[in-house]
């Protein structure tokens, strides 16, 4: 099985372009959605802990946990110490489980794989970007996004242009879905043939 595991700068269209891998029949693990399910058990009570009071209802709430943050962004480096090792736990699960079902490819969405070191632990790395001005318009249409949160966003993502030049793979997404749908078959052939000629 090859690990793949795709990442890009917030606004880039990666999380459109995971459904198009998983659509091909690729097994997708979202490390947000991992993240979430966290803040309802396993990282409850270390979260608790660590920032008193941002537990609601048995569940961490997001909007205070997002406040803490942006008051204070060396708390960043604390929340992070208590999720990544949880999130690559069941990362690790999936693809153990993805290879036992038979997959021929996995992938791991996360939006901060170069920065917290994943490109490791992945077989090729895949890097969804589009035009800036195409970014920004689509990151500042959605819900409740200012231009300090995408700024507090952007300055914890390591710049587009540095992804890049670190893929194996790129998908633009400036054209769209039926043209970011054609790049990723092409990704996934050339996989296979590579594969192919190793056999």
């Amino acid at each position: 099985m090859i690990t793949i595991g795709l990442t890009g700068s917030i606004g880039m269209g990666k999380s459109t372009t995971s459904k198009l891998f998983e659509d091909e029949g690729v097994a997708v693990c979202d490390s947000d959605a991992v993240v979430h399910q966290l803040y309802l058990d396993e990282a409850v009570e270390p979260i608790e802990k660590a920032f008193p009071g941002v537990v609601k209802n048995g569940e961490v709430n997001r909007k205070i946990l997002g406040d803490l943050l942006r008051e204070n962004p060396a708390n960043f480096k604390v929340l992070e110490e208590i999720v990544h090792p949880l999130v690559r736990k069941r990362q690790a699960a999936f693809l153990q489980a993805s290879s036992e079902a038979g997959f021929d490819f996995a992938l791991l969405d996360i939006p901060l794989l170069f920065e917290t070191g994943a490109e490791n632990r992945v077989d090729v790395v895949v890097v969804v970007t589009c035009a800036p001005e195409i970014q920004k318009q689509r990151v500042m249409d959605r819900p409740g996004m200012t231009e300090e949160k995408l700024q507090m966003i952007l300055a914890r993502q390591m710049p587009d242009q540095e992804k890049r030049r670190r893929a194996d793979y790129i998908i633009d997404t400036s054209n769209g879905i039926a043209d970011a749908r054609v790049q990723v078959k092409a990704i996934l052939d050339k996989l296979k043939s590579d594969r192919g000629s190793e056999t």
